[in-house]
């Protein structure tokens, strides 16, 4: 399936500031862009680079005063994943795992896994395998946390949730990533351009490993993987923010947009 996507951003510039954008969908596979634009009014030198072994992409670029709007629209053409359940029924134990997925089992600054293995356990500990358990969680999470918009901050943590029972999309993964750790089974945070998200946001969700492939799952249930275009996955989303930013600055609109096209 195809999708158009449209994100606009705006900002104010108090001091010189530079910025590092992580706004570009993702190449990776499973996803191909058909084209793709970036503008910056005014015209502002930029660059874009990706980290070491990673289908990451950002943007960066530095500006000392006024006011300034990126934006960026993309046309990707997405693979429908259709996932035979039975695949995933049976999973490398961590002995054999690959070394590439080991980063994603340990606890990270918002997914405090080694503070939940006593709830992981007690409350999904019983299912007969790792995809039951990841569903299981996915679920609870789903029907024990409330979605309000403007209730956490960037400094919010899984256990910060897991108290409150309230967030938006970035801590229903946050919780759902550090219940899967704390039973051992690797998972990752995911940032994407969702299809008929209401309201229209970058959107967050996790993926866990199972039967030795990533699989997506979204707790907030606002969202479905084939409805999703990728832009990056991380151990949380500290490494994958939308703006990461040294300086001063004030953002004064956000305008994303994700809609599936045919043909």
């Amino acid at each position: 399936m195809k999708f158009k996507i449209s994100s606009s951003l705006s900002y104010d510039v108090v001091a010189p500031t530079t910025y590092f954008f992580n706004i570009l969908v993702s190449k990776a596979e499973g996803q191909t862009i058909l084209e793709e634009s970036i503008i910056i009014s005014p015209p502002l030198f930029f660059e874009e680079f990706t980290l070491k072994d990673s289908e990451v992409r950002f943007l960066k670029l530095y500006v000392n005063y006024g006011s300034f709007t990126i934006n960026y629209t993309a046309t990707v053409e997405v693979n429908e994943t259709v996932i035979d359940e039975n695949t995933l029924l049976f999973s490398k134990p961590l002995t054999d795992i690959d070394p590439e997925v080991l980063p994603f089992i340990s606890p990270s600054r918002h997914c405090e896994s080694d503070k939940l293995m006593k709830f992981a356990l007690k409350e999904f500990g019983d299912f007969p395998n790792q995809f039951e358990k990841v569903k299981a969680i996915s679920d609870w999470v789903f029907k024990t946390v409330e979605y309000v918009g403007g209730t956490t901050n960037s400094s919010t943590s899984a256990c910060d949730t897991i108290i409150s029972r309230q967030g938006v999309c970035k801590d229903f993964a946050h919780l759902g990533i550090a219940l899967c750790r704390a039973l051992d089974i690797p998972a990752r945070y995911l940032t994407t351009y969702a299809a008929n998200l209401n309201p229209p946001d970058i959107h967050a969700c996790f993926e866990a490993y199972l039967g030795n492939q990533w699989v997506a799952f979204d707790p907030t249930r606002l969202s479905s993987p084939n409805k999703m275009v990728k832009i990056a996955h991380a151990k949380d989303a500290s490494e994958v923010a939308v703006l990461i930013y040294y300086g001063q600055t004030i953002c004064t609109n956000m305008d994303v947009q994700c809609d599936g096209v045919l043909g």
